[in-house]
């Protein structure tokens, strides 16, 4: 497969090709909702014919939760790194210091609109919604993860980590719930309510969880 337009044309391989078409339509869906990731609307962003997007996506509606998790697996990554990828080496109870202090600020606001988005279209659309589920999950799992890790080290007191990374995340979603409409009035009286939690589930002094 090439690339049309001027200039040398390059030929891609089918993983790089399939990359770049995800990667195209998760900026689209960031950007202006996931309604307007078509086949037509990325085929004029690479520069490609329509028919080289439905050879790799013969199915919209599969490149749409495509793109909705690779623009969410970008941000758990960047907030919530495992602990074998986190390069700096981070414990617990740093990863968790940086997670809320990100969180918190507006550097997320796109991917906070994309989850309410994608949320909404899910109601009727079944690929969207089984990637949204599992998104999800792996969010609570990642958060399980690093409330386990900290319990092991000590860092953290906790019982049911598992119910603790629900409960967290829950908050941090509900917090974010109003990005697209009231957010100057309300998010200021919310911004340390996930932290706040966050310290009673884990048994820590408050401020515990603020960046030093």
């Amino acid at each position: 497969m090439t690339s049309r337009g001027p200039g040398k044309q390059v030929r891609k391989s089918a993983a790089e090709r399939r990359r770049e078409i995800v990667t195209a339509a998760a900026q689209v869906g960031l950007q202006e909702g996931l309604e307007c990731v078509t086949r037509q609307r990325i085929a004029d962003d690479l520069g490609v014919q329509p028919g080289l997007i439905h050879h790799y996506f013969p199915v919209v509606e599969e490149l749409v939760a495509e793109a909705f998790t690779s623009a969410t697996m970008a941000e758990l990554d960047g907030l919530l790194p495992e602990a074998a990828a986190d390069r700096d080496g981070n414990g617990p109870l740093r990863t968790l210091q940086r997670f809320f202090t990100r969180a918190s600020g507006t550097e997320f606001d796109n991917i906070s609109k994309l989850w309410l988005n994608a949320r909404n279209l899910s109601r009727y659309r079944p690929v969207l919604h089984d990637q949204v589920v599992s998104q999800e999950l792996r969010w609570c799992r990642r958060i399980e993860q690093i409330i386990t890790e900290g319990v092991k080290e000590q860092a953290f007191r906790c019982t049911d980590p598992w119910a603790a990374a629900v409960r967290i995340l829950a908050v941090v979603d509900g917090t974010s719930a109003y990005i697209n409409t009231s957010a100057d009035q309300r998010m200021a009286p919310l911004t340390d309510l996930a932290r706040t939690l966050a310290e009673a589930e884990l048994d820590l002094p408050p401020g515990s969880l603020r960046s030093p």
